[in-house]
């Protein structure tokens, strides 16, 4: 079993965010002793060089190995280009035990808050998934931006503005599940066989109604996924349990 923690929208650098909430999700991930760790974006608040620093050093708290994509907000203020110096690449492949593919997508834009992947990184990802789908490999993608709207998030501004292309490019790659964050709220769409994931925020208290700070963990066996809400603090929820892959 592959045991992944999905975490979004820290948001260090602003007055909204909470250290101690962030080192208690962080102590409750390293109890669970995931395989990875995926961080879907928005790490800062205004993509200072300042809290860039600061973030590499809060991250440095977790024991599993972290990937992370940037967000819109970290993209502000050549924030694009720190996070190359300090985090990692902004988009990467990762495969695991020879059969098992991360894809990290850069869907932002300097000092913009939409989503976009672009024409050239699309090429890219067709690439990425026509391998995995050669070589019988079990594909996730993790992005920033929402792919579709997120009930409960008001008025829908900044969906992904290339979301009907990548969409194809996914359902037609076997992809089974979509990491997400970007809207601060938690949920999961099931689009065809495509399941897709929204982290809540992490450590932010820019907040929607009732919902806390969470973050998602993946049972990924041979046979099923499993998706559970983790509350910071709270008791685990399982949203859903699917097979990994469909006849």
């Amino acid at each position: 079993m592959i045991r992944i923690a999905h975490i979004s929208d820290l948001h260090v650098g602003m007055s909204s965010f909470e250290e101690d909430v962030f080192m208690k999700a962080a102590e409750e991930i390293n109890n669970l002793q995931p395989d990875m760790i995926i961080l879907t974006g928005d790490l800062t608040n205004h993509g200072y060089y300042r809290e860039f620093q600061q973030v590499a050093r809060y991250l440095e708290v977790f024991e599993a190995p972290l990937f992370a994509v940037p967000g819109n907000h970290d993209s502000r203020n050549l924030g694009y280009q720190t996070f190359e110096e300090l985090i990692g690449e902004r988009s990467w492949k990762l495969t695991m035990r020879g059969d098992f593919t991360v894809i990290g997508l850069d869907s932002s834009s300097p000092d913009e808050n939409r989503g976009d992947v672009g024409r050239p990184q699309h090429l890219w990802l067709e690439h990425q998934l026509e391998d995995c789908v050669e070589n019988g490999n079990f594909s996730i993608v993790a992005i920033h931006h929402h792919l579709i709207p997120v009930p409960n998030t008001g008025r829908e501004r900044n969906v992904l503005s290339d979301s009907g292309e990548i969409l194809q490019t996914l359902t037609s790659n076997n992809v089974r599940l979509v990491l997400c964050g970007h809207k601060h709220v938690p949920n999961v769409w099931k689009l065809n066989d495509l399941i897709i994931v929204n982290a809540g925020s992490l450590s932010s208290n820019k907040l929607r109604g009732k919902h806390g700070n969470s973050y998602m963990v993946y049972n990924i066996s041979d046979e099923d996924i499993e998706i559970f809400l983790h509350p910071v603090g709270g008791e685990r929820l399982l949203l859903e349990k699917v097979p990994k892959t469909l006849l």
